[in-house]
């Protein structure tokens, strides 16, 4: 993975994912290079056409803030991709960025987490899980302390087997990781995860070029088939934890009353 010029690699794979009429421009069957030319987004954003070809090369890393909002506009990017627009475009210095994170969490979230009577985790900014209660075990090997979620997901075919809908979660879980480890994006274990999963996994490449990002909270519903007890759909309440940076508490809980409330009950008792 590269590091040197994510501004530069973020403006090229989101102008490559843009068809011309999308934004007014004429398409024609001659195009030589997918998505908008680099030209058609300077002409968008109102700036000149050296002037952008040198901040994707990375010739230029220091755009003002007007810059960034035509680029955004003429990108058509929604309020995440904006987000993370700034965020690449002003990286923190890289000995902030390489310090180690703070992988533990606290004992009072852990006895929480204990506690309560839905599947429930602690992940951090890696979705390295962290603590776990029995029932976010039950439902899946993934939520459980010493696993990473992205690993699991794309080369353990029982986490495939889990999520029905895989192709979209995936889709979402590698835009949720890019936004989660913009400010990290050069440190061991970002570069470790990257690494690894680029060799490993196909699907896994080919989301990490699209540079998609979203935040990890808000997620919708999922479906699971859990090997036990069939399809379910549950709900993920993810709630920021105070203390540790960029940990997250993961709560998984149905609609009360429906089919999938009655299977998690049964798992429960199990």
């Amino acid at each position: 993975m590269s590091n040197s010029n994510l501004l530069g690699e973020y403006l090229r794979a989101r102008r490559e994912r843009i068809h011309p009429g999308d934004v007014g421009l004429p398409s024609d069957d001659n195009r030589r290079v997918p998505g908008l030319r680099r030209e058609e987004v300077a002409l968008l954003a109102g700036i000149s056409a050296d002037y952008y070809l040198r901040l994707e090369q990375g010739r230029n890393r220091n755009p003002s803030p007007a810059v960034l909002e035509s680029l955004a506009r003429a990108l058509d990017l929604d309020d995440a991709a904006n987000e993370h627009l700034r965020r690449v475009a002003a990286p923190r210095p890289s000995s902030t960025r390489r310090r180690r994170r703070r992988t533990s969490t606290p004992a009072t979230i852990r006895l929480l987490v204990e506690s309560l009577n839905l599947p429930s985790f602690v992940e951090d900014d890696h979705f390295d899980v962290l603590a776990a209660n029995r029932l976010a075990e039950a439902l899946s090997p993934s939520f459980q302390a010493g696993q990473n979620r992205l690993l699991s997901m794309f080369l353990a075919p029982e986490e495939r087997a889990l999520f029905p809908d895989w192709e979209a979660v995936t889709a979402d879980l590698v835009a949720a990781f890019r936004a989660s480890v913009a400010d990290v994006a050069d440190d061991a274990r970002t570069v470790e995860l990257v690494g690894e999963l680029s060799l490993r996994s196909q699907r896994f490449r080919e989301l990490w070029s699209r540079h998609d990002v979203r935040p990890r909270v808000g997620t919708p519903p999922v479906r699971l088939t859990h090997p036990q007890l069939g399809e379910m759909q549950l709900m993920r309440e993810k709630l920021v934890i105070s203390g540790p940076s960029g940990q997250l508490l993961v709560i998984w809980h149905p609609h009360p009353g429906s089919d999938s409330a009655e299977k998690l009950a049964l798992l429960a008792s199990l």
